[in-house]
Parts: structure tokens; C-alpha cells; sequence
């Protein structure tokens, strides 16, 4: 079973390498729901966008969409999984993903969906739906990470051409922590600025 599903896995590849943007948006989608195809999705974004770096923007948008529906169909199939099922299949692992989902929600997901490899993603996907994260906050989550992630690459593939991905390799956490802390900015202040302007609202009605 397991040397079929490689030669699955290997027909998939060769024919969505033919397809341009659709092969990545189903390597993508793939990728973050039913199959595991490591790092090709970033392999076959970079080889397309050094061949035509107009249509980066393009190819990163299939990424990231083909990525964002895959674990939103991974998500609504963990609603049905038990908590027990669940557990079982994250191992001594499921306690802290556990905690890290309930705890910490939106930037939580957001910060596991930009965790580079091997972080298991799938796990945190699966919590979000067996412990009932919003999916609005969920799908927010994993959108914006994806776009950041794959326009990321893209613009790295069109300045660096080939040594995109060693250079993401070598920095991943250099890069991955900067990226962090930039969203994170960004979301805080969003965050005053929303409460702000709700308090000011409040004042109004009051006056």
C-alpha cells in the first residue's frame, strides 16, 4: 500500500507540473488536506515564477488558495473526530497543541501556520476543528499565513531565481520569526485600533 501510494503520489506530481497555476492550486490543496507532498508545492512555485515572473502574483494566489481550502476541508472533517480520536492520532504531542488552540486562537493558528517544516501543521488543523475554533478566525488565520508564505517565495524565486530555496532553508527561522513579529505588530495595533474606535463609539451613544 504504502509503495502505491508513492507511485499515486509521483503520477500527481508529473501531471500537475504540466498545468502551470491549476497544478499548483491541486498540489496545494492536496498538500493541506488528504496527501503529504513535501516541499513540492514551494519547488514547482519557484520553477514557475523564474519562468515568468509576471505571473508570480498569480501562482502564489493558487498556493495559497489551493493551501486555505485544503485545511478548511481538513478542518470541517476533524468537526466529526472525537477528542479520544484525536489524542490518539497526535500522540504525546495532542495535549500542548491542545492548549496552544484554546489558549491562543487567531494568532495561534496564525503563528503554527508559519512555522516552517517540520512542524506538524496537520495537528494544529485538526485541533482547530475537534476543540471548535471559529472557522471565520480559523480560515483568517490560515489565509493570511499562506499568502505571506507563498508571495514570500515568490518574490524570492523572482529576485534569487534558484537559490530561493536553499536560502529559505538556511534562514527558515531567522525568516519565519521576522515575519512573526511583523504580523504580530500589525495585529496588535489593529487590535488597539478596533478597541479604540469601539470605546469611542460607546462615548457617543452615551452623550
Amino acid at each position: 500500500m504504502p509503495a502505491q501510494l508513492g507511485v499515486l503520489k509521483q503520477r500527481i506530481v508529473a501531471f500537475a507540473g504540466t498545468l502551470g497555476a491549476p497544478g499548483l492550486f491541486l498540489i496545494s490543496f492536496l498538500d493541506s488536506s488528504f496527501l503529504t507532498f513535501p516541499v513540492i508545492n514551494d519547488l514547482l512555485l519557484i520553477e514557475l515564477s523564474m519562468r515568468r515572473p509576471p505571473r508570480m502574483p498569480l501562482y502564489a494566489s493558487m498556493a495559497a488558495l489551493g493551501s486555505l481550502l485544503g485545511c478548511v476541508l481538513l478542518f470541517l472533517l476533524a468537526r466529526k473526530v472525537e477528542e479520544a480520536a484525536f489524542h490518539q492520532k497526535a500522540g504525546a504531542r495532542g495535549r500542548a497543541i491542545r492548549h496552544w488552540v484554546e489558549r491562543n486562537g487567531f494568532g495561534g493558528i496564525l503563528v503554527a501556520a508559519m512555522l516552517p517544516p517540520p512542524t506538524p501543521f496537520k495537528f494544529f488543523v485538526l485541533a482547530a476543528g475537534v476543540f471548535e475554533v471559529p472557522l471565520r478566525s480559523f480560515a483568517s488565520a490560515v489565509g493570511l499565513a499562506r499568502v505571506i508564505r507563498y508571495f514570500g517565495i515568490g518574490y524570492l524565486a523572482v529576485r534569487y531565481g534558484a537559490n530561493a530555496l536553499p536560502y529559505l532553508r538556511d534562514h527558515k527561522w531567522q525568516v519565519t520569526l521576522a515575519v512573526i513579529a511583523v504580523v504580530g505588530v500589525s495585529y496588535l495595533a489593529s487590535r488597539l485600533i478596533l478597541k479604540e474606535r469601539a470605546a469611542h463609539a460607546v462615548k457617543e451613544s452615551h452623550d
